[in-house]
């Protein structure tokens, strides 16, 4: 063996590389971060624009309002409550009633959307009228629904209902249309009745679908509960939206927007929260 190769320095190969899945998350996690804080910034820099064009008279602060006012509105309503009584009695009254409308018009969207994605006849009988029902302007009913059921929960209840119905109907729809039929055909291979591939098969596969209309179909319910204040009510965030407006508050309108989105935010991360929970199996968004 030649003196060359003897003194010539052994590179070390059992030097590991840098684990992937570890740099992975890291960068994820730094993106994360600079994601909210790009946010923020977004959020600063327009309420920070808001208020400085209010305070100089660019834009007219009495039908604007600027955020320190609606920021000492909202206090004010937290600390002494509104004229309708306590804040979170308006909160809980709106909510009540979107939560209704919300249940029950996902079960029916839900119920008639897998039954007319899986009767082909029915879905021919039903489906022209559907879609004149959905070629209705659904916010136009709310003042009917205030006439024949009056200023109580029940005519924000349906408003909401009619809202959230369509969507969550189209979707289920769909979701029973585009089940695999090769799993449709495996299960009547084992035997399985109609039901049990309704239950078993169908149901489970349009679930994505299903998830999928409910975190638009809540923010409806929303609407429709309001709608249906804002028309007749005797408590709630649209009724205090109405007030507002009847007395030139800008500011308690912005307020009552603003509360509105946080619940609207809540509820939108419950929805996300049980959805990843229901679906851990699915890929949690792009990998960088």
């Amino acid at each position: 063996m030649s003196p060359e190769a003897i003194t010539t320095p052994v590179v070390d190969t059992a030097k590991t590389p840098p684990d992937r899945a570890y740099s992975r998350a890291r960068a994820a996690r730094r993106r994360k971060v600079l994601i909210t804080a790009a946010r923020v910034l977004v959020l600063v820099a327009v309420l920070g624009l808001w208020e400085l064009l209010s305070r100089s008279g660019t834009i007219d602060p009495f039908n604007f309002s600027m955020p320190s006012k609606i920021w000492d509105q909202i206090v004010t309503w937290v600390t002494h409550g509104t004229a309708l009584g306590s804040l979170g009695e308006q909160i809980w009254y709106t909510l009540y009633e979107a939560l209704l409308g919300w249940v029950a018009g996902v079960l029916a969207g839900v119920v008639l959307g897998i039954a007319l994605g899986r009767i082909a006849f029915l879905a021919d009988i039903l489906g022209p009228y559907i879609k004149v029902l959905n070629s209705i302007p659904r916010i136009v009913l709310a003042p009917i629904f205030v006439i024949w059921f009056g200023l109580g929960p029940a005519s924000k209840v349906a408003s909401a209902v009619v809202l959230v119905f369509f969507p969550v109907f189209f979707n289920a729809f769909q979701g029973a249309r585009e089940v695999d039929r090769n799993l449709v055909a495996n299960a009547r291979i084992l035997g399985a009745s109609d039901r049990r591939v309704t239950l078993q098969v169908v149901i489970p596969s349009a679930t994505s679908w299903i998830f999928t209309s409910l975190h638009v179909s809540f923010g409806f319910a929303l609407i429709g509960a309001i709608v249906g204040e804002y028309i007749g009510a005797t408590k709630g965030i649209g009724l205090l939206v109405a007030q507002s407006q009847g007395t030139f508050n800008a500011a308690g309108v912005y307020a009552a927007m603003v509360i509105l989105a946080v619940v609207a935010l809540v509820a939108e991360g419950l929805l996300t929260f049980a959805e990843r929970r229901i679906f851990r199996w699915k890929p949690s968004g792009s990998e960088n």
